[in-house]
């Protein structure tokens, strides 16, 4: 059955969906997002020792880390008083995604659960960038350049990571209850309909924050 199922839908072949360049982008993009994590845990650090300072990253009224940082929504983790930026959740995750990324690239065959959790995790990392920026966009009414940075970072690890999960790990299985949705993923990416819509995805959101943000750029 699993051999028919392959004859069926063969898998995606070439450069671009093999381990190379799906977990180099990954790694990128995770390296990216690592670095921003460290300048936003920076900017943290120097609000807390001066309150009331000027950011390096604070360029107008509505384009200004200092009032995305000052929110409640950048401490969601909280122990009684005491509360830890999102920041420095970052640089733990990204750590983590970063040797994934290298772990891929060395071709090491993850198992199945850790291949799931790191879809699942790069996942998460998507819904957090992304729920701060609607919360930018349409609570605080600010936008941070930084976390602009990191939620285009997460956005191509989600895209690297699903593509590497696919194609690399040969999750969902070719058999079994998945077999469908495991078929479509590997017939999109082997026709080359990820890029359509990895494009398109990426097209959208740059329209959507010029659309309600364009003004604070000029």
């Amino acid at each position: 059955m699993n051999a028919e199922i392959r004859m069926q839908e063969p898998d995606p072949v070439g450069l671009r969906h093999g381990p190379l360049w799906t977990y180099t982008i990954a790694l990128l993009a995770s390296a990216a997002a690592l670095v921003v994590s460290f300048a936003l845990s920076a900017e943290t650090l120097q609000l807390a020792r001066h309150p009331g300072s000027k950011l390096a990253c604070d360029v107008n009224s509505r384009l200004s880390c200092s009032s995305v940082a000052l929110s409640w929504q950048s401490e969601l983790v909280r122990f009684g008083d005491l509360s830890l930026p999102n920041a420095f959740l970052g640089i733990a995750a990204e750590s983590v995604f970063v040797t994934l990324s290298v772990l891929g690239l060395a071709r090491v065959r993850l198992p199945a659960w850790l291949s799931r959790c790191t879809w699942l995790g790069s996942l998460a990392a998507l819904a957090y960038s992304y729920w701060l920026l609607s919360q930018s966009l349409f609570v605080i009414r600010a936008l941070c350049p930084w976390c602009l940075g990191l939620m285009a970072a997460t956005t191509i690890q989600f895209m690297a990571f699903t593509h590497a999960t696919v194609t690399v790990q040969g999750l969902p299985r070719p058999e079994g209850r998945w077999s469908a949705l495991s078929a479509f993923l590997r017939r999109s990416y082997r026709l080359g309909f990820d890029l359509m819509v990895d494009v398109v995805w990426l097209v959208v959101l740059t329209v959507v924050i010029l659309a309600m943000d364009g003004s604070a750029f000029l």
